[in-house]
């Protein structure tokens, strides 16, 4: 394909499993590309292979629906496993960018996403995505959380919100105005919002997290996340003000 534009008009024909995009195409970019693509397409997997590597790029096309992120330096060894584990519903990152994606921009507000379970990084890395962001004001939390929930409910994996009560609220608010159905989403529980406060206290003992009480509520909110999933490949996503709330 020549250009973004076209690699959008294919991905409408074709319906294809796998699309691997560039960010620098031209005429339509590759971020700008890929989400008219998950709109036009929602089924095809995304994975991205560019020479660009910062921070900013890689965590922009994850958080609008890619599974995948190579550089073009290391496509040698790393863009097969990364076709496989993409096609597989599973993310892949090139391996030395997982420490340098979430940079502070401004340490004033810290909020934590969380993508559970989610399989591998790059070259056998943890499992696990875990990424804190920090914020510098109410404004640019709520976006934050707002495109990475509807990121999360349009694939159809389910949503666990932490946030203060009228945190919350603005979230709603800015998810119906997006066009999501927040009313189905809740009713079949693939979006759960709760107040942070009230979970913290849940497994607080003595002003400290408790283990086990902690397993205990976070396995039950998990679970019963897991199980209103649509995904082919299920997952649960999780975001919340946990941090500067204790």
């Amino acid at each position: 394909m020549s250009d973004g534009l076209e690699a959008v008009q294919k991905a409408k024909e074709l319906q294809p499993d796998l699309i691997v995009l560039d960010i620098g195409l031209p005429t339509l970019n590759g971020i700008e590309a890929a989400r008219q693509i998950r709109k036009l397409s929602p089924k095809s997997k995304i994975l991205f292979l560019s020479q660009e590597s910062s921070a900013d790029a890689v965590q922009e096309a994850l958080g609008l629906g890619a599974l995948g992120y190579v550089v073009k330096a290391h496509a040698g060894s790393e863009l097969l496993p990364a076709v496989e584990a993409v096609l597989q519903g599973n993310q892949f990152v090139s391996g030395g960018l997982s420490g340098h994606w979430f940079t502070a921009q401004a340490p004033d507000r810290l909020c934590q996403k969380e993508g559970l379970p989610s399989p591998a990084l790059g070259k056998g890395e943890t499992a696990r995505r875990h990424k804190v962001h920090f914020y510098s004001d109410d404004a640019s939390l709520l976006l934050g959380f707002t495109r990475f929930i509807e990121s999360a409910l349009k694939a159809g994996n389910a949503v666990i919100v932490l946030a203060t009560e009228s945190h919350r609220e603005s979230l709603l608010q800015g998810l119906q105005a997006q066009g999501v159905d927040i009313a189905s989403a809740t009713e079949q529980g693939s979006l759960i919002s709760l107040d942070v406060a009230e979970t913290l206290s849940a497994f607080m003992v003595n002003d400290l997290p408790d283990p086990v009480r902690f397993s205990k509520v976070a396995g039950d909110l998990i679970v019963a996340a897991a199980k209103a999933a649509k995904a082919e490949h299920p997952r649960v996503a999780a975001c919340g003000e946990c941090a500067p709330t204790l």
